[in-house]
């Protein structure tokens, strides 16, 4: 395959599954963040001070309200990306209460005002719940193309026991039989959705 065909099937895959999941109506998106937070407990195992990043929902993304709101019950500490000040190709992780004060990024995303005393490094959290565009059951994630996760993942140990869980979140309808894979493509250890866990880096 050459490289224009590679990056169009690329574009492509983007294209549908953006299609597919803001075409999901609000009564599914909302049965959809219930059963999620089910089967997120069953694969993080969240206690007293655990460090999870997580995101705000955005282009149909399924929401982690539920889960925000679980992790604040149990005084975990949830935390939002936010893309850095300096160096504006990668993302910073800082602790999202239920008053922080929020910005819009310039993708109209919300994300915490930057308080550096509340940033969290990367290596860190304990679990890392990244969106997507598309993924395949063997643990690859297509983004949305701007690159953020994989150059802040790429920051991040090998070694599973020294490094967060990445678990890839989506909706059933996300998933495709095989995504075409770039070398700076970060491999998911688990992918949730509303109906299915996918442990393709479980040991």
């Amino acid at each position: 395959m050459s490289a224009n065909q590679f990056n169009q099937q690329r574009i492509d895959i983007r294209k549908k599954m953006r299609e597919m999941r803001k075409s999901l109506s609000t009564s599914e998106q909302k049965r959809a963040a219930d059963d999620l937070i089910i089967n997120f407990l069953q694969v993080a195992k969240v206690t007293e001070g655990t460090q999870v990043g997580g995101y705000l929902a955005n282009d149909g993304e399924p929401s982690l309200s539920p889960i925000f709101e679980d992790l604040w019950a149990k005084k975990a500490v949830p935390n939002l990306p936010i893309i850095h000040p300096f160096s504006r190709t990668h993302l910073l992780f800082q602790r999202y209460e239920e008053n922080s004060p929020m910005s819009t990024n310039r993708y109209g995303i919300l994300e915490p005002k930057l308080n550096c005393s509340h940033v969290c490094p990367v290596a860190q959290l304990d679990y890392i719940l990244t969106p997507l565009v598309a993924f395949d059951s063997q643990g690859n994630r297509l983004g949305m193309g701007g690159g953020y996760y994989d150059r802040t993942l790429a920051q991040i140990p090998a070694d599973r026991s020294q490094r967060p869980l990445l678990i890839g979140i989506a909706h059933q309808c996300q998933e495709v039989a095989q995504l075409p894979v770039a070398s700076w493509d970060v491999p998911l250890d688990y992918i949730v959705t509303p109906k299915t866990i996918y442990r393709p880096g479980a040991q």
